[in-house]
This record gives C-alpha cells, sequence and structure tokens, in this order.
C-alpha cells in the first residue's frame, strides 16, 4: 500500500471552515493576505490547516512527499502560521509584536499583537523561498 499522509489537501470549504473557527476575522485576513501574495486560492488540508500551494518533501527510501506551500490553522489558542523561513527572517521577526515559534510554526495570539506590514514581509519572503527552492 502506498504512503498517505495524515495532513493532505481536500475539497472542504476553506471560507465555511474560517467563518466556523475560534478566530474568523483574523483566519479570514490572513486567508486574504496569503491569496494576495500566492495569486492562489487555498485549500484545506486535513481537517483545520488552511492551504495555499504545494511542495514536494523527500521521504526515506528515495519517495516524496507532498505539502502545503504556506498556510495556517485558527487555532483556539492561537494562530499557527506554516512558513517557511526565507533569509531575513529573524531580522522581520524582531520587528513582528507579540509571537512565539516553535517546531516550524509561527504562534500569534491575535493580529492586533503585530505590525502586520512586517507580516506582510514574512509572507512574502516564505513564499518567493517556497517558489526558488520548486
Amino acid at each position: 500500500m502506498a504512503y498517505q499522509p495524515k495532513t493532505r489537501a481536500t475539497d472542504a470549504d476553506v471560507d465555511a471552515f474560517v467563518a466556523a473557527s475560534a478566530r474568523p476575522a483574523d483566519g479570514a485576513a490572513l486567508c486574504a493576505l496569503m491569496r494576495r501574495v500566492s495569486g492562489l486560492e487555498p485549500h484545506m488540508w486535513g481537517p483545520t490547516i488552511v492551504g495555499f500551494g504545494r511542495r514536494a518533501y523527500a521521504l526515506a527510501g528515495g519517495r516524496q512527499g507532498e505539502t502545503l506551500a504556506m498556510g495556517f490553522a485558527p487555532r483556539k489558542s492561537a494562530l499557527v502560521l506554516y512558513l517557511s523561513h526565507a533569509p531575513g527572517w529573524d531580522e522581520r521577526l524582531a520587528r513582528l509584536g507579540k509571537h512565539a515559534t516553535g517546531k516550524g510554526c509561527l504562534y500569534i495570539n491575535k493580529l492586533a499583537d503585530i505590525d502586520l506590514n512586517v507580516l506582510g514581509e514574512l509572507v512574502g519572503a516564505a513564499w518567493a523561498e517556497v517558489q526558488d527552492s520548486a
């Protein structure tokens, strides 16, 4: 049987998911930003992640998997952003405002806590990074 990742693109309605989430206004704003930067329509990845684009990654045995190129999850505890660490990542984070980072994720309590222009820079640089590596 072929490998099937747990988190993969689905046909679920992104706008309905965001509207019903714990953070509908912030989720809609993030979705609009990522749409503008990527030029793509979002897809749900699994039941809770809104993703834009696709990128391949290496698996054991020389196989490849596929995941979202960038995205976010409007969780109750925080907005979780899945972005590539592009050049200038640390400098931009220093200017972003209140946030936390973890294993490949950027956590923001609410968009009002951060500088939205810097967030736009982070998203734009992350998108450029995944396009350059494609």
